[in-house]
């Protein structure tokens, strides 16, 4: 026979809201189970009336939509709360920024209204910029034709159980020169090329660090300096943008 707790259920979600955050300066190095502990911290400090799963281990109702990987900024992460209690967005939003550390920002959170898609269906590509310390505009645009001009680029990518093939090539939608507009990198002296690149969220995923691995085995690119990569946006492909300049949809729009 199966057990149930005892007592009553918990209350169940009346509210759904949609939270845009940030990650910045040294959070950007957080892994997502980090960010995930201290999202949670956080709603309790917040008071913000988060409703809970049934079952002898009740979870906080969050849903997080594709995560940046440890090592990137973003300037547009996603998730997800269902509350047993309605609240003004507004206030949630302000509480729930005031209660996360430094670094990480919530910006925007929205209700989600009845029957409107998933944040997982309204998000298909991501939009990156990556800064080339140490690189010129030159040899960034050399590198970027010889990659565009290529059918597929496989790299291969460390797994736990060994490295895992991925076509790089295939999951970008545009890439191309552009100029830096993340306010977390700063400025560098000497030459610093600038990469805007969109790339579909395929399976298995393409990551900007396989682009990049791609553009220096394929394409002959050379970064002496770590790349700084950030996140602008997430969302759907518009498909009306030039196919060079592809922009995405605000997915809480």
């Amino acid at each position: 026979m199966s057990r149930t707790p005892d007592g009553p259920p918990p209350p169940p979600v009346v509210q759904r809201l949609r939270v845009r955050y940030t990650k910045r300066g040294r959070m950007r190095f957080t892994s997502h189970r980090d960010f995930a502990r201290a999202f949670e911290r956080a709603l309790r400090r917040s008071g913000v009336p988060i409703a809970f799963s049934a079952g002898f281990s009740p979870h906080p109702k969050v849903s997080y939509a594709g995560a940046a990987p440890t090592g990137t900024a973003s300037e547009a992460e996603y998730l997800e709360i269902g509350l047993a209690v309605s609240r003004d967005p507004r206030r949630v939003r302000e509480a729930l920024d005031a209660a996360l550390p430094d670094g990480i920002d919530v910006v925007e959170v929205v209700e989600a209204q009845p029957a409107t898609p998933s944040l997982a269906e309204r998000i298909e590509a991501s939009s990156w910029e990556i800064r080339l310390p140490g690189v010129s505009e030159e040899e960034a645009a050399a590198a970027v034709g010889k990659f565009l001009a290529l059918d597929s680029v496989l790299v291969a990518r460390p797994t736990k159980d060994g490295h895992r093939e991925v076509d790089a090539r295939a999951g970008v939608a545009s890439v191309r020169l552009g100029v830096a507009r993340n306010p977390d990198s700063g400025w560098e002296t000497g030459p610093c090329a600038t990469l805007n690149l969109v790339v579909r969220h395929s399976t298995p995923a393409v990551r900007p660090d396989d682009v990049l691995t791609a553009l220096r085995r394929a394409a002959g690119l050379s970064t002496p300096v770590t790349p700084v990569v950030t996140r602008l946006a997430q969302g759907l492909l518009d498909e009306a943008s030039p196919q060079d300049e592809r922009r995405l949809l605000d997915p809480l729009g």
